[in-house]
C-alpha cells in the first residue's frame, strides 16, 4: 500500500469486534484474562495480547503497526513523549563506559540529555558535524554503541549526509538512530537509506495540532543481523535474568523495539496514554496531505523572507539558494522541506522586536502544529547550551525559528512583513 492508503488503513480491522470505522479507545489500565494458564502464557511470550497498559493496549499497538508501516518498518514502540524515544533507543545499547556518538545539530532538549543527563549514567557523548561526516569514522571505537542525528535538524534546518553517515556506521557495526520528526514520515523514510532505528516525537506534525504528547521508535526489518553476535550488544545475545532468561536476538521477533518494550517500558514506564495514541491516529490520517500544505506554505514565506532586506539569512533547504537545497532534493519526498525554517535578523534586539509583534503568529516552543509558530531558539529551546555549544551548534542570538502552518500564507507573510518594518 502507499503511504496515504497506510495512514487510515493499517494494523486496523474493522470486521472485528463492533466493526467500528474509527480506532476504538481502549481506555483501561487492565486486562481480564481467559485463566491463570491465559495469564502465564501472555507473561512467558507463548501467546501474545495485552498485559497491562504500561506494556501494550490494543489502541497503541494499532497506533505503533500504522506507524511503522508508514516509515517503512517492522515493528514500533510507542512512547510518553519524543523525548523517553530518544531516552530509551539510547539506554536500550548504551551502559556506563560506553560513548554514543551525536550529531552537533540536534534539538536543545536532546543535546542536553545526552551530553549532560546521561553523562551522570556513565555515558559519553561524542559530537561529530554531520553535513559533511568527515570526522565520524575517526570517534568510533569498541565502546561506542550508536550514532544519532536529525534527518532535518531543529533549528538549524540542516540536512546530514545520510549515505556516508550510514555507510560507516555499518563498516564498524555501529547502530544507527535517526530522528525524524521534522521530515515527518510521510515526506522522508531513513530506513530506505539503510538507517536501523528511527525516532519520533509524535507530539509534532504527527498529532498536527498540539493535543498530545507522543513518541515512537521504530525498527528495521532484519536488524538482529547487526545485533546477533555483535559484542557491542552482549545483552541481547545473553539471557535477560529480569525476564527469565530470555535471549531477545534469539526469539525471532524484532529485537530492539522488543528488549524496550520489556525491560525498558516496563521498568521506567514511558508508556503513552490510550487516548493520546488514539489522538494520535486521528492526526496520522491526514499527515501526508499537511505536511505538503505545510511545505508549501514554508516556501512562500521562506522566499519572501530571503527577499527582505532586514533578513540576513534564511534557512529553508526549499530555496535553490540554500546550501542543503541538493539533498533535499535527493532524500525528501518530492523536494518538499517540511513547515520549519529559521532566519536571521541584524541583533538581538530585533529578533525580540519581531517576536512581539507578530499578530497570527504565536510564541510557542512547539513545531508541527496546524497554527504558526515564532521562537527565539537561543533563549527557549536551547537556553541549556553554554555560549560554545550554541555557537558549535549553529544557534545565535539573532536567529528564529518559524514552524509554518496552515494559514492561507498570503496572510503570514504581510504579518512578518509588518514584524519586521
Amino acid at each position: 500500500m502507499q503511504k496515504d492508503t497506510i495512514a487510515l488503513h493499517a494494523g486496523y480491522d474493522k470486521t472485528q469486534g463492533f466493526g467500528t470505522m474509527s480506532v476504538p479507545i481502549y481506555q483501561t489500565t487492565a486486562y481480564a484474562f481467559k485463566s491463570g494458564e491465559h495469564a502465564a502464557d501472555l507473561f512467558a511470550l507463548r501467546d501474545f495480547g495485552p498485559i497491562y497498559t504500561r506494556l501494550n493496549n490494543p489502541t497503541t499497538d494499532i497506533f505503533e503497526q500504522r506507524f511503522a508501516a508508514m516509515e517503512g518498518g517492522v515493528a514500533a514502540v510507542a512512547t510518553s513523549s519524543g523525548m523517553s524515544a530518544i531516552f530509551d533507543s539510547i539506554i536500550n545499547v548504551a551502559e556506563a563506559g560506553d560513548n554514543i556518538i551525536i550529531s552537533d545539530k540536534l534539538y536543545g532538549g536532546t543535546v542536553t540529555l545526552c551530553t549532560h543527563t546521561l553523562k551522570r549514567f556513565g555515558i559519553k557523548a561524542k559530537i561529530f558535524s554531520s553535513d559533511d561526516a568527515k570526522d565520524l569514522e575517526g570517534m568510533i571505537d569498541e565502546k561506542t554503541k550508536l550514532i544519532l542525528f536529525e534527518s532535518l535538524s531543529n533549528p538549524q534546518i540542516s540536512i546530514p549526509d545520510i549515505e556516508k553517515i550510514v555507510e560507516i556506521a555499518k563498516k564498524h557495526n555501529v547502530l544507527t538512530i535517526c530522528d525524524n520528526t521534522v521530515a515527518s514520515a510521510a515526506l522522508f523514510n531513513p530506513i530506505k537509506w539503510g538507517v536501523d532505528v528511527v525516532v519520533h516525537s509524535t507530539s509534532k506534525y504527527t498529532t498536527g495540532q498540539g493535543t498530545a504528547l507522543g513518541g515512537i521508535i521504530v525498527e528495521r526489518e532484519g536488524l538482529n543481523e547487526l545485533i546477533s553476535g555483535n559484542p557491542r550488544y552482549y545483552h541481547f545475545n545473553e539471557p535477560d535474568e529480569s525476564y527469565h532468561g530470555l535471549v531477545y536476538s534469539t526469539t525471532g521477533l524484532p529485537p530492539f523495539t522488543l528488549r524496550v518494550r520489556l525491560a525498558l517500558v516496563r521498568d521506567i514506564g514511558t508508556a503513552p496514554s490510550p487516548f493520546n495514541s488514539w489522538l494520535l491516529l486521528q492526526g496520522l490520517e491526514t499527515l501526508s496531505i499537511r505536511m505538503k500544505r505545510h511545505s508549501k506554505n514554508a516556501l512562500e514565506v521562506a522566499k519572501f523572507l530571503n527577499s527582505h532586506p532586514k533578513v540576513k539569512k534564511v534557512s529553508y533547504p526549499g530555496l535553490e539558494n540554500d546550501e542543503g537545497c541538493k539533498k533535499a532534493q535527493k532524500y525528501f519526498k518530492d523536494g518538499l522541506c517540511s513547515g520549519l525554517m529559521s532566519f536571521k535578523v541584524e541583533d538581538y534586539e530585533t529578533a525580540k522586536k519581531v517576536l512581539n509583534s507578530t499578530k497570527i503568529f504565536s510564541i510557542v516552543v512547539n513545531i508541527g502544529d496546524s497554527k504558526s509558530i515564532i521562537t527565539h531558539p537561543a533563549s527557549t529551546t536551547h537556553q541549556q547550551l553554554s555560549n560554545d555549544e550554541l555557537k558549535s551548534a549553529g544557534i545565535s542570538p539573532e536567529l528564529i525559528r518559524l514552524s509554518i502552518g496552515l494559514e492561507d500564507p498570503k496572510d503570514l507573510i504581510e504579518d512578518l512583513k509588518q514584524a519586521l518594518s
